[in-house]
């Protein structure tokens, strides 16, 4: 592969504007608005992958939002690795914090900036473009699928049962992912574990309809003030979650392994400062890389209620709502964790005030062990790009979608990732290193090297 860093200097320049075209549709899953947005994107998904190489290639319908999937078999003896990834980005909201227009993807300061630029469409594309050389030189020594889908934003809810369909068609040997993070720039890592998901919404009502807070304040409960002291109170001063049997199925972790995690390089003192805070915030007994890795947390991602307008209006508000997001640990089942919020937080309500819980979506946990053939390959890839051997890290994200693959797939995923917790994906201002883009392209044909070389052992 001694020409592949002159291949992409040489077409670094279509690879963005090719990845800009998928950038500027504005695919979010989450607004039916932009339905004909998510196929318009798969579509073009499509396209892309037929001329990087495959096959064949189709934008095949779900119950939501189509996969696109595509191949290219080189030998029935080789192995085969399904690269999976989604088109479907998060809203942009609130569009006013943003320096650049969301959907208008811009290179500056060494960085592509635009909704979408890392999580996922940069980081997915970083695989039809490695695809590319290999087909093109000719190296390409494993089968290779594409699945790539249109609502891992949103829970990835059509993607199970379009999994249970095609199994036979997503048959493969490891699923290769890049959704992830390293954790600097000069210290690549591999991801081994993700967090499980929980994401609930809760209404609380009070009067049937707003009161004049003057005429009514003081005698009617105020919704908002009660969902807030509800909330407030589902963590203890400890930052311990409080709802009964919720730390039942937490895999305890034991000391060799939480020494191992405290040798990954963390500075607090650069932390708080990337975020503008003067102290961090999180469960005693644990450390920051431990809070976001191996522990389960409880977080309001919204709320709302009452007036919220310009100006004032004097109201005591008929309902009050909230977004909640549980994160969870290996062992701890999603829809038991669901169950139990929505037992205990009914239980709890005053009789003032009605309460109702809706369950979104989630997913379980996942862990990669760290001596099976994919991880040693894409070890060496890293250390064949990077210079350095990559660290195996936790991450405190969720793809809840890939401990799926392991349940009706019967495969394990590979957690490439080549992002930044800098990179700002779901928030205003989502950006993604120009430098990591290109390194992600030289480092996984590295990969499919190494692995097929390991599987023929």
């Amino acid at each position: 592969m001694k020409d592949l860093k002159t291949y992409i200097e040489q077409n670094k320049d279509r690879f963005f504007e090719e990845l800009f075209s998928l950038i500027r549709i504005p695919s979010i899953s989450s607004q039916p608005e932009h339905k004909a947005d998510m196929v318009r994107c798969a579509e073009r998904w499509k396209e892309l992958i037929l001329a990087a190489g495959a096959d064949k290639a189709e934008v095949m319908p779900t119950d939501g939002n189509p996969v696109v999937y595509g191949e290219k078999m080189v030998d029935a003896n080789a192995p085969t690795v399904l690269v999976y990834g989604h088109y479907d980005v998060m809203p942009v909201d609130p569009e006013s914090l943003w320096n650049t227009k969301p959907f208008e993807p811009v290179i500056k300061d060494g960085k592509i900036w635009a909704r979408g630029a890392d999580d996922d469409k940069g980081q997915s594309f970083m695989h039809a473009k490695a695809f590319e050389y290999l087909v093109k030189t000719g190296q390409l020594a494993c089968n290779v699928k594409f699945m790539l889908e249109g609502e891992e934003e949103i829970g990835s809810t059509s993607l199970y049962a379009f999994c249970e369909k095609n199994k036979a068609l997503l048959k493969s040997d490891i699923i290769l992912v890049s959704d992830t993070s390293m954790i600097a720039t000069d210290i690549p890592s591999i991801t081994v574990g993700l967090r499980g998901l929980t994401y609930l919404e809760v209404e609380v009502t009070g009067p049937n309809a707003d009161l004049h807070s003057g005429i009514f304040g003081g005698a009617v409960a105020n919704p908002i003030n009660v969902l807030c002291k509800m909330i407030a109170d589902l963590q203890d001063d400890s930052h311990r979650i409080t709802i009964p049997h919720f730390y039942d199925d937490v895999l305890t972790i034991s000391d060799e392994e939480r020494a191992l995690m405290a040798q990954a390089p963390f500075n607090k003192e650069d932390y708080k400062k990337a975020i503008d805070v003067e102290e961090l915030c999180g469960e005693e007994g644990y450390s920051t890389i431990e809070r976001t890795g191996i522990r389960p947390t409880l977080d309001v991602c919204g709320i709302w209620g009452g007036y919220t307008g310009e100006g004032s209006k004097t109201v005591l508000p008929s309902k009050a709502h909230a977004k909640i997001s549980m994160r969870l640990v290996p062992n701890q089942d999603s829809q038991k964790i669901s169950d139990l919020f929505q037992k205990y937080f009914e239980s709890v309500a005053p009789k003032y005030v009605k309460v109702k819980v809706t369950p979104c979506h989630g997913g379980e946990a996942y862990v990669s062990p760290i001596d099976m053939p994919a991880y040693k390959a894409a070890e060496k890839a890293y250390e064949t790009t990077f210079g350095k051997r990559p660290i195996p890290t936790r991450s405190g994200g969720s793809i809840p979608i890939v401990a799926g693959f392991e349940r009706i797939l019967g495969v394990k995923s590979i957690l490439m990732g080549f992002g930044l917790g800098s990179d700002a994906i779901h928030s205003p201002n989502e950006n993604y290193k120009v430098e990591h883009f290109l390194k992600g392209i030289e480092t996984i044909p590295y990969f499919y090297k190494f692995y097929a070389e390991l599987m023929k052992k």
